[in-house]
């Protein structure tokens, strides 16, 4: 056998056949049938928003750092997760959402290929750069990425004149903050992963009228902690 019969170059990535392997083996399983959704996770290019250093594993069901090394627990999701919020939330054509944790602005693409409108708040300077970058090399025009300590002063970075249709949270929280319940529109939805570890709950919370509110807490997973978000008292009678 000569020298170049007995090199053996490794097969090229199969972007599209890791992409179908992602859907069907990761995200059908998790209860995602919604053909609205499933057809964006087709459509996006989740490898435009994994950071460089994790390229190869732009479709693994892995939490992926957002920088190498890592800081602060900051991630992208796996895409089960992120498909089943974008389920439940179901968000609508002419919806207006406030989108808190940007991270690398895939969860961002996902409400903004959806939705009327988007504004995503990161709190840290270089990943809302990045994820804006991103945005605009995967065609999304309706995301407004904003660097914002998204708690701060009673939540005044997300207040507007009008009041959304969706509020959603890239992470975990220790109780809902009813400030955020308060933007909702009526029939609007809050969704945020509530608790401590081990235990999260995926929290849906629907305003049914201007006093009102329903919660759901259909499935359970752990998100890292958002920064600088109220935790209840530790004081008790």
């Amino acid at each position: 056998m000569s020298t170049m019969q007995a090199v053996q170059t490794a097969p090229a990535f199969d972007v599209d056949k890791a992409r179908f392997n992602m859907i069907e083996q990761q995200v059908r399983p998790w209860d995602v049938a919604d053909s609205v959704v499933l057809g964006l996770l087709k459509d996006i290019p989740r490898e435009v928003f994994t950071p460089e250093a994790y390229q190869s594993l732009a479709f693994a069901d892995l939490d992926l750092p957002l920088s190498s090394p890592a800081v602060d627990g900051e991630c992208m999701l796996p895409p089960k997760v992120q498909a089943r919020v974008a389920q439940d939330l179901a968000v609508q054509p002419s919806d207006k959402v406030l989108h808190i944790g940007t991270g690398s602005g895939f969860m961002a693409a996902l409400l903004g290929r959806q939705a009327q409108q988007v504004l995503s708040l990161e709190i840290n300077p270089a990943l809302a750069k990045t994820a804006a970058a991103n945005l605009q090399r995967a065609g999304i025009t309706n995301v407004n990425v904003r660097c914002a300590d998204a708690a701060a002063h009673g939540f005044k970075a997300c207040a507007d004149e009008a009041r959304y249709d969706v509020v959603v949270v890239s992470g975990s929280l220790a109780e809902v903050p009813q400030a955020l319940l308060d933007m909702l529109k009526v029939g609007g939805r809050f969704f945020a992963f509530v608790g401590d570890e081990p235990i999260m709950r995926a929290t849906l919370v629907t305003r049914a009228s201007d006093s009102a509110f329903t919660t759901e807490q259909p499935w359970d997973y752990v998100a890292p902690r958002m920064k600088n978000f109220p935790r209840p008292s530790a004081f008790r009678f």
